[in-house]
């Protein structure tokens, strides 16, 4: 591999520091689509790399108006009075028109982006499978060379996005509302299946019972689930985001997670895993980026398009023959 150069040197080195202008220069460099950037990334990664793997990584997602921000929000400001520094990705969800995405993490998130043992990164989706920035992972690496021992990975919401987030993150968390039977119905089993953590959030006020019969609920479902390892079993805990209850109960329990997943090994396991899908997935975008910039593949795109959209030609057959002319067959 080539060594990186003296600009992306001295860049690292200013990231390692905890310089926050720094480690955002280095995530603008490491999202951007350009190719020159991404040999500057790619080279930028290799000097971060070392630095990289203490943090503890944790996905986030829930139902929409679950109160995922202002449990962020919270929870970040427990855990920097714990003595530890939180870098928050949050993935938003881009147009699938013009490209663009609502990045407004900062503003709804606005006490823990105002402490300096936060950081704060709203990532667009660009229409990448699954929700998650395609860079995200990368991203995540940059804070932890920066020295944020804990990352938080917000998704979009209840759907493809937990799948992608649990196959870059240590834990996954699950947050629900207090409601019980139907909201229950509504959940799909995956998502249940990936949950280290359910979370019961607004159990305050009218909402503290229902909070709690719907914990019980939530974990009679759970029982009927096989754990994801055999060294952690998964369980339901209720929380008052806006009152601040239970916070404490939720990080002491990541911590157990922790500490469980390290003395079985699970935890270097399963980082392992991840890498090696990462490669893969990497493989799979670039083959097909070129595919499409391929020149005989985007002669015959549009006609073979035009046939397939009038049925006039299979799909399969269609798909064959832009693999045959990528391969110049």
């Amino acid at each position: 591999m080539a060594s990186p150069d003296h600009d992306m040197l001295e860049l690292s080195r200013q990231v390692c520091a905890g310089d926050r202008r720094a480690l955002a220069r280095a995530i603008t460099l490491i999202e951007s689509t350009r190719d020159d950037h991404r040999e500057q990334a790619d080279a930028l990664l290799a000097a971060l790399l070392p630095h990289t793997g203490e943090a503890i990584r944790i996905g986030i997602s829930g139902v929409p108006g679950v109160g995922k921000s202002t449990f962020i929000e919270t929870f970040g400001q427990h855990v920097i009075a714990a003595g530890h520094k939180v870098a928050v990705l949050a993935v938003d969800p881009s147009s699938q028109r013009t490209g663009g995405s609502i990045l407004g993490d900062k503003t709804r998130m606005e006490q823990l982006s105002r402490a300096p043992e936060a950081f704060i990164r709203p990532s667009p989706t660009a229409g990448t499978l699954g929700g998650v920035a395609r860079r995200t992972r990368e991203v995540l690496l940059a804070c932890e060379a920066a020295g944020f021992d804990v990352v938080l990975v917000e998704t979009v919401g209840v759907g493809q996005s937990e799948t992608a987030v649990a196959d870059l993150v240590d834990m996954f968390l699950l947050l629900l509302l207090p409601s019980g039977g139907d909201e229950l119905q509504g959940i799909k089993k995956g998502i249940m299946e990936l949950a280290d953590l359910v979370i019961v959030n607004k159990a305050d006020g009218d909402l503290a019972k229902a909070a709690g019969r719907s914990a019980a609920e939530y974990a009679n479902a759970l029982r009927l689930l096989r754990p994801i390892t055999a060294e952690w079993t998964p369980e339901v805990l209720t929380c008052s985001s806006l009152e601040k209850v239970g916070i404490t109960a939720i990080w002491d329990r990541i911590g157990d997670f922790r500490s469980a997943m390290d003395m079985s090994g699970m935890t270097d396991y399963k980082r392992a895993e991840q890498a090696r899908r990462w490669m893969w997935g990497e493989v799979d975008e670039n083959l097909l980026s070129a595919f499409r910039r391929h020149p005989d593949v985007r002669e015959k795109l549009a006609e073979l398009e035009g046939k397939v959209s009038q049925a006039q030609l299979t799909p399969s057959a269609a798909a064959q023959m832009l693999l045959d002319a990528f391969r110049g067959v």
